[in-house]
């Protein structure tokens, strides 16, 4: 048995559909294992806009053997007098792949049957999974898809790379002319260029040393962490927004969280209008005081990290300054 790694890489997907193709990407790979029978130890899925990838341990070497028995004809057809077997016995066994004489006879609820029994052995997982990882990829559902360039495949946004290892072993196919290999790639602005996967332990690794956290899960933990800090920094308290949270964690790879502010004027405006104002035009999270009325602050999450975070920072409050004074 062997680990297994497929990431699908493409162009930058929408965040509200990430969650719902990876449960729908694990929930295919165990049909597709129970179809197939595949026998796989825990499966998780990993993405981020860039990627959506699903990683499987001890998956078997082969195929579990499959142990067909079929009924034929009663046995007074299949056998004469002498109990030598007759033509439908001989033409039975022969449309079952066995011999006459390992056919049997069984006592069932309607009568004395002739049985066949046959067992198949299974295919190498190897030989499997190039049929099975592209059929699993194209059944993956979205809300919207799209074709690109001039082939027929449509998927959520272009695809530009696959990585399929089965252990240490590249799983060769061709999707609409993008060859599966080990090639993974780093973040986008931060460490362009390709990463190189040596086996699907070491793919969470490798991707963060290319700046890229591909565990949604430590994602939003960081967020969270980097949130808490920033708001702690002026003496407030987080206006704490779940949904805005599980999309911004969706919306980034390498997060980094940046604190703005805007002139305490713009409070006079109802506390709806702003916090709306900064979630929904901004992905902003508001920041509030022990009470529960709003700071004139705001936190950002971005995707990078910046060389003078001021910079950052003084370009994201002049954004922040233009809806408020429109609203006047």
């Amino acid at each position: 048995m062997a680990d297994l790694l497929l990431e699908i890489g493409t162009e930058e997907i929408p965040a509200r559909f990430i969650p719902g193709a990876l449960g729908e990407l694990q929930a295919l790979f165990s049909r597709e294992c129970e179809t197939q029978r595949l026998r796989a130890g825990q499966v998780a899925t990993l993405g981020t806009p860039r990627r959506l990838a699903l990683l499987a341990v001890d998956v078997a070497a082969q195929q579990e053997p499959l142990h067909q028995e079929v009924v034929g004809p009663p046995r007074a057809v299949a056998f004469d007098a002498e109990g030598r077997p007759t033509r439908a016995a001989a033409g039975f066994a022969r449309a079952q792949g066995v011999a006459v004489e390992a056919l049997e006879v069984r006592q069932l609820d309607r009568g004395e049957f002739v049985v066949a029994s046959r067992t198949e052995p299974g295919r190498p997982t190897a030989a499997l999974l190039p049929e099975m990882l592209p059929r699993l990829i194209l059944a993956l559902p979205f809300p919207k898809a799209m074709r690109w360039g001039t082939g027929d495949l449509r998927f959520v946004r272009p695809i530009h790379w696959v990585v399929a290892l089965y252990g240490e072993e590249v799983i060769a196919f061709a999707l609409d002319g993008v060859q599966s290999g080990r090639a993974s790639q780093g973040h986008r602005f931060m460490a362009p260029g390709p990463v190189e996967i040596a086996r699907p332990g070491v793919y969470e690794a490798c991707l963060e040393q290319a700046r890229v956290y591909a565990d949604p899960a430590r994602r939003r933990t960081l967020i969270a962490a980097a949130l808490a800090q920033e708001t702690a920094g002026v003496g407030g308290l987080l206006l704490e927004d779940a949904p805005l949270l599980e999309e911004v964690t969706f919306m980034v790879e390498y997060p980094s969280v940046v604190r703005g502010t805007f002139e305490a004027e713009f409070l006079s405006l109802p506390r709806e209008v702003l916090i709306t104002a900064m979630r929904e035009h901004q992905r902003y999270f508001a920041v509030t005081d022990a009470k529960g009325a709003l700071l004139p602050y705001f936190l950002a999450v971005n995707n990078t990290l910046a060389r003078d975070p001021a910079v950052v920072r003084a370009g994201q409050t002049g954004a922040r300054r233009s809806t408020p004074a429109s609203m006047r």
